[in-house]
């Protein structure tokens, strides 16, 4: 028993050991990154904190925290990467002092979480936000406002049809027609390819909210087992009464 006892404890300060070395190494991890915010890591900063209930210093202290933060350098590179995503939601958070209960689990509570997500491994029920490249160049802290274009879908409750249907009808589609300057193309919003390319996009988002509408309003029918209905089929009352 005594062996038992002491080798119990060796075991719960080698683990509380380890928790500060962890911990320790976090803190230096969180350090470093600190010390390479600069302009550009600013600007992302400001639009998170624009579009999201959250303080610039809030979206900061989690974005050095992210297990996901080179993602942000590669966004950054030269031919670096496309897209930059992050989501807004709630996750299940397990209390620090938490008991099992019964059955084994645990008390898990949803909690508001801003993350770098990747886009196709994160179930998405929330806010997300995303920042796209218009080129190959390099980010700097002097062109990145020309570079980094930013926009936000509410999807609340994972309605992911509505929020892209408002991004488009509310916010792009006003956007669209109000731009004077349409590059090489000329008279802008007299030219008629211009008006061929809005005319799709306004039919492409009516067919969108019908979409979602037939969606809401499906009717799930039931899958039922029709063979004791039919497995004794002898003479016409058998087939009435089926009926």
């Amino acid at each position: 028993t005594s062996i038992l006892q002491s080798t119990v404890k060796k075991s719960i300060a080698l683990s509380s050991e380890s928790r500060k070395e962890l911990a320790k190494q976090a803190k230096v991890t969180k350090e470093e990154r600190r010390a390479q915010i600069d302009g550009r890591h600013r600007y992302l900063i400001s639009r998170l904190a624009d579009g999201i209930d959250l303080s610039e210093q809030q979206v900061e202290e989690i974005i050095i925290s992210d297990d996901k933060f080179q993602l942000i350098e590669q966004f950054f590179a030269p031919s670096g990467l496309k897209k930059l995503l992050f989501f807004y939601q709630d996750v299940l958070q397990q209390k620090s002092n938490a008991s099992l209960r019964p059955d084994g689990s645990t008390n898990n509570l949803p909690q508001k979480k801003l993350f770098i997500a990747m886009g196709s491994t994160e179930d998405f029920t929330g806010t997300w936000a995303f920042f796209l490249r218009t080129s190959d160049e390099v980010v700097t802290a002097s062109n990145v406002s020309e570079e980094v274009d930013f926009g936000m879908f509410d999807c609340t409750d994972g309605n992911i049809l509505q929020g892209l249907e408002f991004f488009l009808s509310q916010i792009m589609i006003p956007a669209l027609k109000s731009q004077q300057n349409w590059g090489a193309v000329k008279e802008g919003l007299k030219n008629r390819q211009i008006q061929e390319f809005l005319y799709a996009v306004d039919k492409f988002v009516s067919t969108l909210s019908s979409s979602r509408q037939n969606i809401e309003d499906k009717i799930q029918l039931t899958k039922v087992d029709i063979d004791i209905y039919v497995r004794n089929l002898q003479n016409p009352s058998d087939y009435i009464t089926a009926g």
